[in-house]
């Protein structure tokens, strides 16, 4: 069950305001629209209370997912890990009234203590809304559609990696798309695409083992001519793009990364942007110049950066600057063409959640659970500090105006048609 924590205002008057807003723009994956983590919403304050908020909700247990969202619906999954219980909630994005709640048992299992055993984002489209469960003995692909029905479910076997599951899907068209990275020998590691209507299998390519598991979300780029790819990252393979209906191969830069992929790589003008990284600190980036198949044209790295500037946080781009949000609290503005550092200052804190940029405002979330705003330009502006009064590990996801905010046990909305001044 979701207990109601705080309805600040009337949730007459929030269905009303939100009502045109929340259609406006649907928050689909990871970091919303191809995981750019852009929004051009003007009516999200960098400054709030809990006076402030349209509502707050508390889920069943923890997670560190991010919200993802379809017309008037908000999906999240959380896990109550002392029980063995993991939940997919439905939620109203007018009220944050609950519609549905799937539950699922599962056995509990150790992961490293900044993950959870609910950390995968799910993925939605029209028909429907898709999750991935992992544990040691399993790593599960389910399908729902919008009114809570289980269309199908997948096994694809176990997960044998040392800190947990992570790797969030991806819909493209009519694949659900993924990768499983393997850290033992003996486990299987590969990128599937499955049918989202079934479930079966439509391609799937074999993944070397890697010392470090990748968790890197998929990318899809289009190039200038030919059709759409998906592109991903991972230490054994570097960065691989692939046909998203056939799986078949378009190009691939081997041998970039030692470090594990944990954050997810973006479009930087006519590069793609990666980064990798491991808990001890050492960090790497790379910045990849797309190869052609259809040009018989190989992928080349572009630049390299001697320290990389994050691990886990997947940075944004603007324009052609990238903002690179560091897990200690380090944010480094690079120019995405030559990767040189135009700025670099320090926020404060830790972060793993990854920032969102809002009408040229960056937004991220501390470990602590500070939501920091800051000014997505050339020179480094603070604009807002705000406590939510719980520890955050998630990313925003933003639609219809509205930014909604993760902590490791509630949900908030915030923003919308209200008028904002601080």
């Amino acid at each position: 069950m979701i207990s109601r924590v705080s309805q600040i205002i009337p949730v007459a008057l929030v269905a009303l305001l939100l009502a045109c807003s929340v259609n406006a723009q649907e928050w689909t994956r990871f970091r919303g629209p191809n995981g750019s983590g852009m929004s051009s919403a003007t009516t999200v304050p960098v400054q709030f209370s809990p006076s402030d908020y349209n509502w707050r909700v508390e889920l069943p247990g923890i997670g560190h997912s991010s919200p993802v969202l379809w017309g008037n619906k908000i999906y999240v999954t959380s896990a109550e890990e002392d029980k063995g219980k993991r939940h997919l909630i439905c939620l109203n994005a007018a009220d944050g009234k609950s519609y549905w709640t799937k539950t699922y048992e599962f056995k509990k299992f150790n992961h490293h203590e900044y993950n959870s055993s609910a950390s995968s984002t799910p993925t939605v489209d029209a028909d429907g809304v898709y999750i991935t469960w992992a544990t040691p003995d399993s790593i599960s692909v389910l399908a729902f559609d919008h009114s809570g029905k289980e269309l199908w479910k997948r096994d694809l076997g176990k997960l044998a990696i040392q800190h947990g599951g992570g790797t969030s899907p991806i819909v493209v068209g009519n694949v659900v798309i993924m990768g499983v990275y393997q850290e033992e020998p003996t486990a299987e590691g590969f990128l599937i695409g499955m049918d989202r209507k079934t479930g079966d299998t439509i391609w799937k390519k074999p993944r070397a083992r890697m010392t470090g598991a990748a968790y890197a979300t998929p990318l899809l780029y289009t190039p200038k001519s030919g059709p759409v790819e998906v592109v991903f990252t991972c230490s054994a393979h570097g960065m691989t793009s692939l046909d998203p209906k056939t799986g078949d191969l378009n190009w691939e830069v081997p041998g970039i990364f030692n470090l594990r992929c944990v954050a997810s790589p973006v479009i930087a003008g006519d590069l793609i942007f990666a980064t990798a990284g491991i808990g001890s600190g050492e960090r790497q980036a790379v910045a990849v110049r797309p190869g052609s198949k259809q040009n018989k044209v190989e992928g080349k790295v572009e630049y390299k950066l001697q320290r990389g500037p994050s691990n886990v946080p997947t940075p944004v781009v603007v324009g052609d600057r990238i903002f690179a949000w560091g897990d200690g609290g380090i944010v480094t503005c690079l120019n995405a063409k030559t990767g040189d550092q135009i700025w670099q200052e320090r926020v404060g804190g830790n972060f793993f959640g990854s920032p969102v940029c809002i009408n040229g405002k960056l937004y991220a979330m501390s470990a602590k659970g500070e939501n920091v705003v800051i000014e997505a330009g050339d020179q480094f502006k603070l604009l807002g500090r705000t406590d939510l009064g719980e520890p955050s590990n998630s990313t925003p996801a933003v639609a219809g105006g509205v930014m909604y905010l993760r902590t490791v046990s509630h949900l908030i909305s915030i923003g919308g048609k209200r008028a904002y001044v601080h």
